[in-house]
């Protein structure tokens, strides 16, 4: 089993679903992002997404566009996201880790190169949001060989004719989008969330974790009573983003609103 599912069947055991937190790293510069992710799984994180920055991030929104240039102008690199994920494996060796980002990025650097020192380092599987199940053959089979996990998206018009094309080389688990846009834009409409999770679990025995605009313990606990895991990702990024000073550098307080807003989120999965 890889790191991802073992995750995700203990906490079936436990009985609860998974809270799984998203933070631009190198946001808002490389040694503070490394703290705030390192803090996170005492918070109260069971899967934490490392964000790849990039200049175009077409399926996300202001506060997560914000935080890729923030991460972007300190000098955050491909080669300095993995780095922190090797900085964050001394600590960790339980916690899974998913990079999260385009395939631009990744192209450049070079799939191979990619897959192998990303493996090394302790990462355990992609979201790659730009690559539909049509071109499987640019990332996600050579992940697949290499051993990792390939984490699809599916949305509210991912209907029963297509989920089994998404679905077909999915591993670790599915990130359902919960609203129609960009990322932290809308709050999710739960009759709709609960609806078609239950509705792609037709074609589909991977756990199955909700996201795009969960900011509250209150979301999180309504989602997770249909749903396998809770994805929490612009809150966290405009948090950091609040307690920046103007100039957008880093204060004593950034790590420690992330956190704090992690463990009250994550009292919502638990209860």
């Amino acid at each position: 089993m890889s790191r991802i599912e073992r995750r995700f069947a203990a906490l079936k055991a436990e009985g609860r679903a998974a809270l799984v937190t998203f933070v631009t790293a190198g946001d808002p510069d490389y040694e503070t992002s490394l703290k705030i992710i390192k803090g996170l799984p005492r918070a109260g994180a069971d899967v934490i997404e490392f964000g790849m920055p990039f200049t175009d991030p077409m399926a996300d929104g202001p506060a997560i566009q914000a935080a890729g240039l923030r991460a972007l102008a300190a000098g955050q690199t491909m080669k300095k996201t993995l780095k922190m994920v090797k900085e964050f494996r001394k600590d960790d060796q339980d916690t899974p880790v998913v990079l999260m980002g385009y395939y631009n990025p990744i192209y450049v650097y070079g799939v191979d190169k990619f897959l192998a020192d990303a493996k090394a380092v302790g990462a355990d599987g992609f979201i790659i949001v730009d690559l539909p199940p049509e071109e499987d053959q640019e990332f996600c089979l050579p992940a697949l060989k290499a051993g990792m996990n390939f984490i699809r998206l599916a949305t509210p018009t991912t209907d029963d004719a297509r989920a089994p094309v998404v679905f077909r080389n999915t591993s670790g688990f599915v990130y359902y989008v919960s609203v129609l846009g960009i990322t932290g834009t809308k709050a999710p409409d739960l009759k709709s969330v609960k609806a078609n999770v239950n509705r792609l679990r037709k074609h589909t025995t991977l756990p199955i974790c909700v996201g795009f605009g969960v900011k509250t313990a209150e979301q999180a606990r309504a989602i997770a009573k249909d749903a396998d895991g809770v994805v929490v990702g612009s809150a966290l990024v405009g948090a950091i983003a609040a307690s920046l000073t103007k100039a957008g550098k880093p204060t004593s307080k950034t790590a420690k609103a992330v956190h704090e807003l992690v463990a009250s989120i994550a009292r919502g999965v638990r209860k």
